[in-house]
């Protein structure tokens, strides 16, 4: 009698399509890898109520000061006590999958810890803010060794092939025999890709699998992206500031929100998520964010011998202005997208939605602490040659 005439009837009609395809087979039990960071301990007491009020926004000053301010919500929360722990399990992790080997001094004090801290103050486990660290630190790794350090390895011609392992890193193909032996092999001889696989193992333990496979998926869009800025810097042929905003808003900190969620121990259902009118509005929070990537990177990048493309040197080549000009510019765009965010959280507040209504807080709350981030991390307070996100 064939295998499939021994299993139970299951239900039929309308409704039951999932419910059938969780009663066709066992339950699929995830495979974590080891060393992965995983470190529950105990959990900081929090509240089981959250507010869900929008916070409210005020012009803050940034870098020397000398410049005009940035529109953004107040910071929620700096607590240097819970950093200094998501800091402490963080570089343990480094350490164990072989990440920034020689150079985890300075990877201490970039403060990826601190980053999670201050973007994600909906929660307070120290084992959910790794998840964010831990992610935040492989992709800024993947950025440093594969896209912008030639120190390092980076390598414009390389970085195509090298993300496709990235993906297979982070979502595992079907196994193909031998061949799957070469490729884990090859993973296994990357401290990137073994960072990558880490982190998304750590951040399948506590999300759902849609929440595993949004993370993975922005990443790879992330991707096209940064082929894109390798063909520039190959080619030597800065884009204008309209192509680079193309691709730069799909290589922004939207990607580091989509862990939002999943941080804060909930889930954002996938229709609402996917959503045109949301998925706009964290586009906007995200494009924000990765602007004042830009505005503390500037110097930096201006320095270096082949600059990584930044939309202040863009806009100060295309319209042949100051650095200082071109800066008020990139400060009044990304105002213009923080009251594009303000406006859609508008919009969307009629969505009768608790989840939906937490996760856009949340993205407040990111923009927040990534403007209080880069203001005080050491990655960014110097004129040294380095890269940004």
């Amino acid at each position: 009698m064939p295998a499939y005439e021994s299993l139970p009837p299951l239900p039929t009609g309308l409704g039951t399509f999932t419910l059938s395809l969780r009663a066709a087979g066992p339950r699929h039990a995830p495979h974590f890898e080891e060393g992965d960071g995983h470190e529950p301990g105990l959990p900081r007491p929090s509240s089981s109520a959250h507010d869900l009020t929008p916070l409210a926004y005020r012009e803050r000053q940034w870098g020397d000061g000398s410049y005009p301010p940035l529109y953004c919500p107040e910071t929620v929360r700096v607590d240097d006590h819970l950093g200094e722990e998501v800091d402490r399990r963080l570089a343990a992790w480094v350490e164990g999958v072989g990440l920034h080997e020689g150079r985890m001094e300075e990877f201490r004090e970039t403060g990826f810890g601190r980053l999670a801290m201050l973007t994600h103050p909906d929660s307070d486990d120290p084992d959910l803010l790794l998840v964010a660290a831990q992610m935040n630190t492989a992709w800024w790794a993947a950025d440093d060794y594969y896209a912008d350090e030639s120190d390092l390895g980076a390598t414009p011609t390389e970085l195509p092939p090298r993300l496709a392992l990235v993906m297979s890193a982070m979502d595992p193909p079907p196994p193909a025999g031998d061949y799957t032996l070469q490729l884990e092999e090859a993973i296994r001889a990357d401290p990137v890709l073994v960072a990558l696989r880490s982190a998304t193992s750590h951040t399948s333990r506590h999300a759902t699998p849609s929440q595993v496979m949004r993370a993975c998926n922005t990443t790879f869009q992330m991707y096209v992206s940064w082929c894109a800025y390798a063909a520039w810097r190959y080619l030597e042929t800065p884009p204008p500031v309209w192509r680079y905003l193309a691709a730069r808003q799909h290589d922004s900190f939207y990607t580091s929100m989509t862990l939002i969620d999943i941080v804060g121990g909930y889930e954002l259902p996938a229709d609402l998520f996917y959503d045109r009118r949301f998925h706009t509005a964290l586009m906007q929070a995200g494009t924000a964010s990765v602007i004042v990537n830009d505005l503390h990177s500037v110097a930096r990048e201006a320095a270096d011998e082949l600059p990584d493309s930044n939309v202040i040197l863009l806009i100060a080549a295309e319209d042949d202005c100051s650095i200082r000009e071109a800066t008020e510019r990139a400060v009044s765009l990304h105002n213009h997208f923080v009251r594009g965010f303000e406006a859609s959280q508008r919009m969307l507040a009629a969505v009768p939605s608790p989840e939906l209504k937490r996760f856009l807080r949340g993205a407040q709350a990111w923009m927040a602490g990534c403007l209080e981030w880069h203001g005080s991390s050491s990655r960014y307070q110097s004129l040294s040659k380095g890269t940004s996100l």
